[in-house]
């Protein structure tokens, strides 16, 4: 009975997840309608493509996100850990000499060791996972600052390289080798969350995680996996924002914590847990891409505009959850 129970559950949050994803796909489509009706070439495939090769390490700590706030939970630590990243590949590559695989490796298993240290903290110690996050982030800036306070150039030719290479497509367009990093996360991450045991576990500690316990669904070992692939996203971000910059700075992606909750709430992932959907996020981070492309496009706005218009749109799906959570049916709550 209890099975069947937390069955339907779950297919009642993954119904109420298929709401605000169409909305984000509807308020993607007609954002690309407005700003091809107002300026010429802006559905250029290279132009779309663009979206993806700007915000490629973004795309990679959204994901990240997206795990944590399917269990419930929140990270405030994913653009510190990324900074901390490429303060560590620089400073090791650049300092130490280390070859630039294996700072790289290095550095992504201290970002998922970080993420697996602050999931002890939300379970073990029953620290709230804001608290817990925001503990995490000052550690991993501060130890941005412990390595250097001044910014590293990286000049080893394997990041150059990394960062030139085009990856041709057909009509002449091209993508990058941070690009195809971010959708091979994704696609493993789409697998893992809809085809896993693992998966349907972290949407069931989302959903109720009192039920999960009485299932005998590993709760503990779900939720400290979930921040841990959350630190390994956020490293790997770095890694991906080094490649880009071609540098190491502890002031690096100061914010970029919120640039990602916010494209996990505008692509449907319910803050509460339990509804949401990986590929909903890669919507909500071409979202911000488009905003930011039609900002550009304009070129008299001022950046902040994209600030500005993230947040009214986060404050709206935020709401329209809070419309959905209302509405749940009483065998769901």
């Amino acid at each position: 009975m209890s099975a069947a129970l937390t069955s339907l559950r779950l297919a009642v949050s993954h119904r109420r997840g298929y709401v605000p994803v169409a909305s984000t796909a509807v308020l993607f489509l007609a954002l690309l309608a407005a700003g091809n009706s107002r300026y010429y070439g802006f559905l250029d495939g290279q132009v779309l493509l663009n979206l993806l090769i700007n915000n490629a390490g973004l795309l990679v700590l959204a994901v990240g996100m997206t795990f944590v706030i399917l269990t419930g939970g929140i990270d405030l630590s994913v653009g510190a850990v990324a900074a901390l990243s490429t303060m560590m590949v620089a400073w090791m590559v650049e300092r130490a000499g280390v070859p630039p695989l294996v700072a790289i490796v290095l550095a992504v298993a201290v970002g998922a060791g970080l993420g697996r240290l602050m999931g002890h903290m939300v379970h073990d110690f029953g620290v709230q996972p804001f608290i817990a996050t925001l503990a995490g982030m000052f550690l991993a800036r501060g130890l941005c600052f412990l390595i250097s306070t001044e910014s590293i150039s990286i000049t080893d030719p394997f990041f150059a390289t990394a960062a030139q290479t085009r990856i041709p497509l057909s009509g002449g367009t091209f993508i990058s080798v941070s690009v195809v990093i971010a959708l091979v996360v994704v696609a493993i991450a789409f697998g893992v969350l809809h085809y896993t045991r693992f998966g349907r576990g972290v949407y069931a500690v989302g959903d109720n995680p009192q039920s999960a316990e009485l299932m005998a669904l590993p709760v503990r070992r779900t939720v400290i996996a979930a921040y841990t692939i959350s630190g390994f996203c956020s490293a790997l971000g770095g890694v991906l924002f080094t490649f880009y910059t071609q540098s190491g700075y502890s002031l690096n992606l100061l914010g970029t914590e919120l640039d990602t909750i916010a494209a996990v709430v505008i692509g449907g992932t319910v803050l509460t847990g339990g509804a949401g959907y990986v590929l909903g996020t890669v919507l909500g981070v071409c979202v911000l891409g488009v905003i930011q492309t039609i900002i550009n496009f304009e070129g008299t706005l001022s950046s902040w505009w994209t600030k500005i218009v993230t947040g009214a749109l986060l404050l709206a799906f935020v709401l329209l959850q809070r419309v959905l959570t209302a509405r749940r049916t009483p065998g769901s709550a």
